[in-house]
């Protein structure tokens, strides 16, 4: 597992070279789920499943982008899960791992109907991560709390963060 992670993140990295800022945020947004992942005790298949959809939950920006001159999820939510059963059947990743991370990034900004866990966290992490690189204000932080988090962990390191 570790094995394709790494070669997963490596790839992204030179996926979006010349885009410092897509590495970024999908580098802290993987570390965040990751945290959440492993405190919140995770099995291993899980884990493999939500530390590869954190690094490729916005693989389709650059794509959306170019066609429709906006990163708005609607739009990486229709493009990215092809984009990541590609990327990710390259590295070998095996088709139930590939399918999850494929739905997950076709959903990751869908709110409603959180079904699992994997989902759950990975819409927390990358919330951990939005409500500081947009500069939300202190009530989208309080509604962001009340709406989104569900895990222990997430609920923690959101309110300790922000200071709420």
């Amino acid at each position: 597992m570790r094995d394709r992670i790494q070669a997963l993140y490596i790839k992204m990295l030179a996926f979006d070279g010349g885009r410092p800022d897509l590495a970024q945020h999908f580098t802290k947004v993987h570390a965040y789920a990751k945290l959440i992942g492993e405190a919140e005790q995770l099995p291993s298949d899980t884990m493999e499943i939500l530390e590869a959809a954190a690094l490729v939950h916005d693989i389709a920006i650059p794509l959306c982008e170019k066609k429709s001159g906006t990163e708005a999820g609607h739009y990486q939510e229709i493009e990215g899960p092809d984009m990541a059963r590609e990327m990710l059947s390259t590295i070998g990743f095996d088709e139930a791992v590939t399918e999850r991370v494929a739905w997950l990034v076709g959903h990751h900004h869908t709110y409603k109907d959180i079904d699992k866990i994997d989902y759950q966290i990975l819409v927390e992490a990358d919330f951990i991560v939005n409500a500081y690189e947009s500069k939300h204000s202190d009530e989208a932080k309080q509604n962001t709390l009340k709406n989104i988090f569900k895990t222990k962990t997430g609920t923690s390191i959101f309110k300790t963060m922000f200071e709420l």
